[in-house]
């Protein structure tokens, strides 16, 4: 009887939850109630945005109290197994099969496996930072959720910001490149299932394909997390034994003399390459957004994480290495590098096996990616930086339906229009950003605890990171104005060690992490700081120039909108539970997170 009544009180939530439409559902805050209320919303915006700058969430907060905004709760049906395959599935497409031939061919040549190299050591040292974060606030909120704990809700947005612009944006180069995989697989000249119009260079191709196939592995995604992960699972598995084909039959059909000359565009193509290349590392944030979702987050999302990310690395250098053996760097297929290379070489059967190969790793990366950044959506919703309505998860099926909807609408419309060499370099530099917050923020967790750090050492701690982040900026900004000088890196470089020797001599660290922690604290933090920032600076004056104008876009619906509704909610009466936990948790330091590490059965 009890069951029938929660079943029918499931069924009851589910209509609420969807297929409704009123402005309740959109804007509930007082500050959207009406034009009045909006309008003194408005008048108030210093003081609301020096309130925001100012504000933090806490574990608390983003565990329990943020969740109730979903009305319902994701299925807890992970585990390692499940999350490495997430990360295999998540990594292993348009980055590693289109993007190695494009800036082999314009950048890097043979030298490109040092690219590969290059960004995955960085991308490395963020996944270090990602996992100590997903252990300690097991949500699907992501960096989302870790930034308004440590750096506050206005840092929060921007890097919101930045990874709904890494979601969309991502999702629609990976579906333009399975459009130039299955034009290749079925012989066609390059473009041609592709509609031509009168439009911009760089917008004139019209890719319907690309529409359906992310609509397709978003219905995928949104009809069950345990089913998705499971097809995840078994096409990547089978897509290993291609993997293996293109590694071993590379090597046996490799001609050495291809290496030479190994770095034609010198130091500086290999790292402007690698700040493209980084877009193909940048699936393993699906994993910390399956968080909410896992079993026992402390054991399984360190083995998922970094256990996924060390093959993925050494893959993409044997399939670098592989490519540029095979032919010559300036004869490189932009489009579709590995089958037209493998046929240079005689073996035009392969390329059928290349190519399935190919469209069968893109599909699940956006497979993934439908998973993870459903989530990522799902999160900031429940803080009201977007509309809540994108925060309810169905009922029945326990995956967020209308945040998925969101992201795959949004990548088909950029997919329709948008060629992959514009979309991935934008790409690499949203998410080069939010991983330098990502570092700064294990470092602040690490040393700053709210009510506890002496307001001294705070200020240390100030100094110290500004002299981290500046110190890199100068790195990298030297490094572009003067490829070949060396003046500029006795100054930056010794500036970067001075201030994380501060930090390490200087500063007790005020939180030891329950389970799982970056190791070599503030080391590791600082180096992905200062990497982060030099592959960005390695990025074309392009890639910036838009980043800045979506920024931009971003800052004024921020302004107008995500202020105001972040403001209301964070000034919503407490009930005197939820203030005593909030103390206790930050007494201590630490989030309650027992309950969130025991395993589900």
């Amino acid at each position: 009887m009890k069951s029938s009544n929660e079943e029918s009180a499931n069924d009851q939530v589910g209509e609420r939850s969807y297929w409704r439409w009123s402005k309740q559902d959109f804007f509930p805050e007082e500050s959207f109630r009406n034009w009045g209320t909006y309008r003194s919303a408005l008048s108030q915006m210093c003081f609301r945005l020096k309130d925001r700058i100012q504000g933090r969430s806490d574990d608390v907060t983003e565990l329990q109290e943020l969740r109730k905004q979903s009305e319902n709760d994701m299925k807890r049906c992970l585990n390692w197994w499940d999350l490495t395959w997430v990360g295999l599935g998540g990594h292993i497409g348009a980055g590693i099969f289109v993007l190695t031939g494009q800036e082999a061919h314009k950048h890097a040549g043979p030298a490109i496996v040092l690219s590969y190299v290059v960004a995955g050591a960085s991308a490395m040292l963020a996944v270090f930072c990602y996992t100590e974060f997903a252990v300690e606030i097991p949500v699907a909120g992501g960096s989302f959720a870790y930034l308004r704990v440590e750096l506050g809700d206005f840092a929060a947005f921007i890097a919101a910001g930045n990874i709904l612009l890494e979601s969309v944006v991502g999702a629609a180069a990976v579906a333009r490149a399975w459009t130039s995989y299955f034009t290749n697989l079925l012989n066609r000249p390059s473009n041609s299932l592709r509609i031509h119009t009168s439009l911009r260079n760089g917008y004139n191709l019209l890719d319907p394909i690309s529409v359906a196939v992310l609509v397709i592995t978003a219905t995928i995604a949104m009809i069950s997390t345990k089913q998705a992960s499971r097809i995840n699972w078994v096409a990547s598995a089978i897509n290993t034994v291609a993997i293996l084909f293109i590694i071993i039959a590379g090597f046996v059909h490799a001609d050495p003399s291809n290496l030479t000359p190994f770095m034609p565009y010198g130091a500086k193509g290999v790292f402007q390459a690698a700040a493209v290349v980084y877009f193909g590392y940048t699936g393993f944030d699906s994993i910390s957004t399956m968080a909410e979702e896992t079993k026992n987050p402390s054991k399984d999302i360190p083995i998922g994480l970094l256990g996924s990310m060390s093959i993925i690395t050494v893959t993409y250098c044997l399939m670098a290495l592989v490519l540029s053996m095979l032919q010559k760097y300036t004869e490189l297929d932009e489009n579709a590098a590995f089958s037209v290379a493998f046929q240079s070489v005689g073996m035009r059967w392969a390329k059928y096996l290349v190519d399935l190969g190919a469209l069968k790793s893109m599909t699940t990366v956006l497979l993934i990616g439908a998973l993870g950044k459903g989530r990522y959506i799902t999160h900031i919703a429940r803080a009201h930086m977007i509309p809540p309505w994108f925060a309810l998860v169905h009922p029945k099926t326990g995956t967020p339906i209308n945040a998925t909807l969101l992201i795959t609408i949004s990548s088909a419309l950029i997919a329709f229009f948008s060629s992959l060499d514009i979309l991935a370099s934008l790409l690499s530099v949203s998410t080069l950003f939010v991983f330098t917050m990502m570092a700064v923020a294990v470092l602040v967790r690490r040393y700053y605890v709210r009510d506890k750090t002496p307001q001294q050492n705070l200020s240390k701690l100030g100094a110290f990171l500004l002299i981290i982040v500046a110190s890199s900026i100068g790195t990298s900004a030297y490094w572009g104005l003067s490829p070949n000088g060396w003046i500029g890196y006795c100054v930056t470089i010794p500036l970067w060690f001075l201030g994380t020797l501060g930090i390490y001599k200087f500063l007790p660290q005020q939180r030891t992490p329950k389970a799982w922690g970056v190791p070599f604290v503030p080391w590791l933090p600082s180096l992905s700081i200062a990497t982060n920032m030099f592959l960005m600076g390695s990025s074309g004056s392009a890639a910036f120039l838009r980043f800045v104008i979506c920024t931009i876009v971003m800052l004024v619906y921020y302004l107008l909108f995500g202020l105001h509704a972040t403001y209301d909610m964070a000034h919503l009466p407490q009930q005197p539970e939820a203030k005593l936990q909030q103390v206790d948790n930050e007494d201590d330091g630490q989030s309650n997170l027992e309950k969130a590490h025991v395993s589900v059965p």
